[in-house]
């Protein structure tokens, strides 16, 4: 199985009117559902619009993101799935329910990290 980031840029809902966002949030909710009863979502959340941190290699704490930055996250689901294709399909019914479009990215695996969260007991 392959892990998949899939995201969409913050301000990518603000469209969406304000009364609409119950079942906007039921959609989702059902999405995440059924990726739950497929045994495919890893993880998912909203990201809180920029509150940001940016932490240096000498551990300098400054805010972030920079004024430059013209997108950031402003949600994602990690989906571990069979094919690229199977992230596309999810993908696709997560854009659905959120009414935006979403990016997919291939995460690199790290089966380092991967053993260490199996002998803790854990699955990332």
């Amino acid at each position: 199985m392959t892990r998949y980031l899939i995201s969409f840029n913050d301000g990518a809902m603000d469209h969406i009117p304000e009364g609409d966002w119950p079942d906007v949030g039921k959609a989702s909710h059902a999405v995440m559902q059924e990726a739950v009863n497929a045994g495919v979502l890893v993880f998912g959340a909203g990201i809180e619009r920029q509150q940001a941190s940016v932490v240096a290699t000498d551990g300098m704490v400054s805010d972030g993101p920079f004024p430059e930055t013209k997108e950031v996250i402003g949600g994602f689901t990690v989906v571990d799935v069979a094919s690229r294709a199977e992230a596309l399909e999810w993908a696709a019914r997560i854009a659905a329910s959120c009414r935006c479009a979403q990016e997919v990215r291939e995460l690199m695996p790290d089966p380092e990290t991967d053993a260490m969260l199996h002998a803790a007991g854990r699955r990332w």
